[in-house]
């Protein structure tokens, strides 16, 4: 079963004003995502820097519905006490140049052994790796539905 990590960006998507941009497509592609997760198609894998970030959320609502869905269906989550191993991967990405925090999630996602890293952060989406596959929620969909 494919193994999918999702940034705060994406888990965030939904809550966005739909009226810019892509954003009203990429929450539709990352609902699909969850609903893929919620019947057991896909796993969902989380880590100590997402549970950090969604505590971060200054809307109590959206920190809420994010953290009872992953706390209903996430099939694994990486803890701080990886967090040696964690470093070790996240050190080697930001000499790429990617920001701490997000280097961090893609390590975590790594360390998990996650097949896809899925984002909306175009920026980040950048980075390549053989490691994992950095893919938006949209392009996960039609992915999805091609296989």
């Amino acid at each position: 079963m494919l193994k999918v990590y999702l940034d705060n960006c994406c888990l965030n998507r939904p809550f966005d004003d739909l009226s810019i941009g892509n954003n009203k497509n990429e929450a539709s592609a990352k609902m699909f995502i969850q609903s893929l997760i919620k019947y057991k198609n896909i796993e969902l894998y989380y880590s100590f820097v997402s549970q950090a970030e969604i505590e971060e959320n200054p809307f109590d609502d959206i920190k809420a519905a994010i953290m009872d869905f992953i706390e209903t269906n996430a099939t694994a989550f990486v803890g701080e006490n990886r967090l040696d191993e964690v470093k070790a991967i996240a050190d080697k990405i930001m000499s790429t140049g990617i920001k701490p925090k997000d280097a961090a999630h893609i390590a975590c996602a790594i360390f998990a052994g996650c097949d896809y890293f899925i984002s909306t952060d175009k920026r980040l989406l950048k980075y390549q790796t053989n490691k994992i596959k950095l893919i938006n929620p949209i392009e996960f969909m039609d992915m999805w539905r091609v296989e």
